[in-house]
């Protein structure tokens, strides 16, 4: 008697585990790499600068002097959140870069 579907055909058990640990070893990597990265965000032609990481994690902010208005700090605060938008756009690019295909943003 013969059972269809089973041996033969389709990918065998240890082809899958060593594609799947391949991918594994490719994710830590990218995952290691994203957290060595920097990347940089500016705003108000170089006013606010926020540094991340790739992963998104705020490393630094410098803000230069002449931003500070007292009277206006609204402006610093859009600086920063402009500054900050640009900088995670740019991790994000980057995680998409560094990720094995189709799995950038899962983790």
């Amino acid at each position: 008697m013969k059972f269809g579907g089973f041996g033969g055909g389709g990918m065998n058990m240890q082809a899958m585990m060593r594609q799947a640990q391949k991918m594994q070893e490719q994710m830590k990597q990218a995952q290691e790499e994203l957290e060595a990265a920097e990347v940089e965000g500016s705003s108000g032609g170089g006013l606010v600068t926020v540094s991340l990481n790739g992963k998104g994690k705020m490393l630094g902010i410098k803000i230069k002097p002449e931003a500070v208005d007292p009277d206006d700090i609204e402006m610093l605060e859009d600086l920063i959140t402009a500054a900050f938008t640009s900088a995670s756009e740019q991790a994000e690019a980057l995680e998409a870069e560094k990720m094995p295909a189709g799995m950038g943003g899962l983790f």
